[in-house]
């Protein structure tokens, strides 16, 4: 005798999480996913099963269940009365939605099929070794379904029209507070998903190709040479968290790399100084997937020798995480005095939010990147050149980092211009 119950992936969740469905018979018990999510909240534990007062769309969920339950029952029968037993891919085949002959059923659960697939893109991603990108979009994803549930609409491959499309974008702007830039990347990304899923032939829907929000970049943050030199000639413990923070952030100041890269550095990718050629490194940039040689110099080089000997590691031997390291960077900046006020500027709805604060606050890691690109180019390396080094495959993306402040161009200026004595 087969006994099936249904539990959630997480009940402590305060957001919508994974049915399971548990088939236990003959001392097994197979995890079966139902392609449904629902809040904690409107799940009745007891009963094992979503509510429905209060909860008028949760009547589906419960109708795909009980279908879902008597599909594994009679899995289950069918194989005990020819005296075998079925296996967990079997069972799982059966949660599957694209059912030809029950299509009234297909039709009464809206939305399964549709995160099934997001979160098969989601893996897909993870996958190819795009981790930060696969969570950006987890993200977006966990968004679309809070839009759902607040708005009470059913998200699905053909429900996902431009009047949806705008609706969610004002629901991240008015509800959840993100900036323009972060909106137009969140429909960017679920844009991405409804292609990839075209290709698949999971839909023919392009109407999201017809809903925009404008992007507003914020200005790009770099720190000057002075700055640089202050933190490098910072006193502090060899060994101790802010010198291992400092490493980590200048070598992306000396290589222009991004954090992903950097903490993919092996042996192999440092080839050895030869007649012709300066010590350097040669990898695959984890997001553009193109390949980059970054010449080292004498300070670059030593901090990878550290690096490789494991000496910048965290205490459970692990590269410092991104977050902690941009919170370590923020404590370094202002021991160094990097605190010239800086205008943080955040654009939503298209209308500006400007605020001050010292430089050091908004210190990260990826300023070393922008770093690299100011000073090589105020230095006189050609734009070409540095896009060589950071791998940029576009000058628009690259643009960015060109941070013209008003002290750089009265510098460059003056290089080919007589200037008035300053007072003193």
């Amino acid at each position: 005798m087969a006994k099936i119950s249904f539990l959630l992936s997480a009940p402590a969740a305060d957001k919508p999480t994974p049915i399971f469905a548990f088939l236990s018979f003959a001392g097994k018990r197979v995890k079966v996913y139902a392609g449904r999510s629902i809040h904690p909240r409107q799940w009745d534990k007891g009963e094992q099963k979503a509510l429905t007062r209060g909860y008028p769309r949760n009547g589906p969920i419960n109708d795909w269940l009980e279908l879902l339950s008597k599909r594994l029952a009679t899995c289950y029968d069918a194989h005990a009365a020819a005296g075998t037993v079925p296996t967990a891919a079997e069972l799982r085949a059966l949660a599957e939605f694209e059912i030809p002959d029950e299509p009234e059923q297909v039709l009464s659960a809206p939305g399964g099929l549709f995160w099934t697939r997001y979160e098969e893109w989601v893996n897909y991603t993870r996958a190819a070794g795009t981790v930060r990108t696969a969570q950006a979009h987890a993200t977006a994803g966990r968004h679309l379904r809070e839009f759902s549930e607040a708005q009470g609409y059913a998200i699905d491959f053909d429900t996902l029209t431009t009047t949806v499309g705008d609706r969610w974008a004002a629901y991240l702007l008015n509800v959840v507070g993100l900036t323009d830039n972060t909106i137009n990347k969140h429909l960017g990304r679920l844009k991405s998903f409804m292609k990839w899923a075209a290709k698949r032939g999971y839909t023919e829907n392009t109407a999201l190709d017809r809903v925009s929000w404008a992007r507003r970049e914020p200005d790009v943050m770099a720190l000057s040479a002075a700055e640089l030199t202050a933190l490098e000639a910072l006193p502090l413990p060899v060994g101790s968290r802010l010198d291992k923070a400092r490493a980590w952030f200048l070598l992306a100041c000396y290589t222009g790399l991004r954090y992903s890269d950097l903490v993919s550095i092996r042996p192999q990718h440092v080839r050895p100084a030869t007649a012709t050629l300066p010590a350097h490194l040669r990898l695959t940039a984890k997001k553009t997937r193109a390949v980059v040689n970054v010449p080292l110099s004498a300070a670059a080089l030593s901090i990878v020798n550290r690096l490789l000997a494991g000496e910048l590691a965290s205490v459970k031997n692990q590269p410092i995480t991104n977050p902690v390291l941009n919170r370590f960077l923020k404590e370094l900046g202002k021991i160094a005095g990097i605190d010239a006020p800086v205008e943080v500027i955040r654009y939503r709805g298209g209308i500006a939010d400007v605020a001050t604060a010292p430089k050091y606050e908004r210190l990260t890691v990826h300023t070393a990147r922008r770093t690299f690109v100011t000073l090589n180019l105020g230095k006189g390396m050609s734009a070409e050149f540095v896009m060589k080094l950071t791998g940029h495959t576009s000058y628009k993306s690259f643009q960015r980092y060109v941070n013209l402040t008003p002290q750089r161009v009265a510098e460059e200026f003056a290089r080919f211009h007589e200037m008035p004595e300053q007072p003193k």
